[in-house]
């Protein structure tokens, strides 16, 4: 069974500093029939104009990936880190038992669009903690390259999950195939571009749920950068 999110019918927030849209019901909006998928609870795609940004506020057990496709995002938290995430870096926050954080665009002059996603974490109350890797995006142009994963390892952060999130880069006209086990939902957020999912047309910001699905098939229609969640 495949369902479909229309990039159009998910949730906005517009501040003057922020645009963000809410595939899940997240903060002031709420749509019972998109509560999350399986672990998976926030995919906020966020766009930050120029040295504005989320002041300090505090989260508590929920893994927080942030994966930015265009500018730079810059984070600070309570543990001690700070740093500044770019396209080919993906940043792991695991929010545990408690932790405070900032994040900033870091340019004066450009907007910084970024996605922001909260997985539910296996355990509660584990200890906070923070990671950033980079990516070797040339690995995912034509195929699912994991960027996030329970291992972690080189180019991939480490998740308190039984989760899997890859990336794969598609130029117009290409396929992918990727086989989905029996145990394992996939959820696939397209960042940009247009492609054809399983014979169903999406569009830059639409999502898709696949339960008992083996095959996920994806031809773009044109450039196309694409996120495959894998849960149990």
């Amino acid at each position: 069974m495949l369902q479909i999110r229309k990039a159009n019918e998910r949730g906005r927030s517009r501040y003057g500093w922020l645009e963000s849209y809410h595939t899940f019901s997240f903060a002031d909006y709420y749509d019972p029939t998109f509560m999350g998928f399986r672990a998976l609870r926030v995919i906020n795609e966020d766009r930050v104009q120029p040295g504005m940004g989320f002041p300090s506020h505090s989260h508590r057990d929920m893994e927080i990936v942030s994966y930015v496709l265009e500018g730079a995002l810059e984070h600070k938290d309570s543990l001690g880190n700070g740093s500044v995430i770019r396209p080919g870096e993906v940043q792991r926050m695991s929010a545990g038992r408690g932790v405070t954080h900032s994040e900033f665009n870091a340019s004066g002059s450009e907007v910084v669009h970024f996605l922001q996603i909260w997985i539910l974490p296996e355990q509660q109350g584990i200890a906070p903690g923070y990671e950033q890797q980079v990516i070797d995006l040339s690995a995912a142009h034509g195929q699912f390259r994991p960027v996030a994963s329970r291992d972690g390892g080189l180019g991939k952060v480490k998740l308190h999950q039984d989760a899997t999130i890859s990336v794969a880069i598609l130029q117009a006209g290409e396929r992918v195939r990727h086989g989905i086990t029996r145990e394992r939902h996939a959820w696939v957020q397209l960042a940009r571009g247009a492609v054809m999912l399983n014979d169903r047309t999406l569009i830059a910001g639409d999502g898709a749920a696949l339960d008992d699905e083996s095959e996920i098939r994806i031809e773009a229609q044109e450039a196309a950068e694409i996120l495959l969640f894998e849960l149990v």
